[in-house]
């Protein structure tokens, strides 16, 4: 296991509370506005699993490479279904557990490797289960339609059908990655609507949530009056007074 700490003087965790109730395009215009132009936006191609996913927590990183090495033939029903309790077994990979905390987005560089489904039904939950508020991979996902059916939050590239043994193998936590085509590092902030994804710098995501505040408002403001003028039922997207007052509580 690598670990790279990200020189702060802030919690990111306290800091991950101002993004609350921001876009990502409010993140991404506060980004360009101090000159991070297109810095942090992952590919289009990694996508939430379904609409209305949203979630803004610190990464938790793994890096994954190609297997390069094959599961051998198992020989009864009862192998197969242990199929990676065996592979694991024989090829041990870096523990999380404990690690992740609530507030995490865990965030996998899949390395390029060959269709696999190293997340499903069962270890995405698992991991929300353990804190993590979303799960970003540049790789496969497999057991979609549960995932879709528990709402588990998690955004891939593409989905997969093949288990992990043979093809893909976890060999670093927590150290800094590559993630469709945006750097990730350990404690910077990640954020996740139906627009797409976008990795803020810890060392500016401070100064980004203010300025993205500000650019969020001044949306809902507008859109309120237009909804006004065309006798729309408000909702809670342009429920300016509640973001506002949430904001004026934090002492951060």
């Amino acid at each position: 296991m690598s670990s790279q700490p990200v020189a702060n003087t802030k919690d990111p965790f306290e800091i991950r509370k101002l993004y609350k109730y921001l876009r990502v395009v409010d993140v991404v215009d506060a980004m360009d506005g101090i000159g991070y132009f297109d810095i942090g936006l992952m590919s289009p191609e990694v996508r939430p699993l379904w609409l209305g996913m949203k979630f803004w927590g610190v990464a938790f990183t793994m890096r994954c490479v190609p297997a390069n090495k094959p599961m051998w033939k198992l020989n009864t029903t009862e192998e197969i279904v242990d199929a990676h309790a065996i592979w694991f077994k024989q090829y041990p990979i870096p523990s999380t557990r404990g690690m992740i905390k609530p507030g995490h987005v865990v965030v996998m560089d899949a390395g390029d490797a060959p269709e696999v489904g190293f997340w499903g039904s069962n270890n995405s939950l698992g991991t929300i289960a353990e804190g993590a508020v979303g799960i970003i991979t540049d790789g496969y996902c497999r057991d979609t339609a549960e995932i879709v059916l528990q709402k588990t939050p998690v955004c891939a590239r593409k989905r997969g059908r093949p288990i992990i043994p043979g093809r893909i193998e976890l060999v670093e936590v927590q150290t800094t990655i590559a993630c469709g085509g945006a750097q990730v590092r350990p404690g910077d902030i990640v954020g996740c609507d139906d627009d797409g994804i976008v990795v803020v710098p810890i060392e500016v995501a401070e100064e980004v949530a203010i300025h993205a505040r500000a650019v969020l408002l001044a949306d809902m403001r507008g859109r309120r009056k237009l909804y006004e003028r065309l006798g729309m039922t408000p909702d809670a997207t342009v429920d300016f007074e509640t973001v506002e007052a949430y904001y004026n509580q934090l002492q951060i």
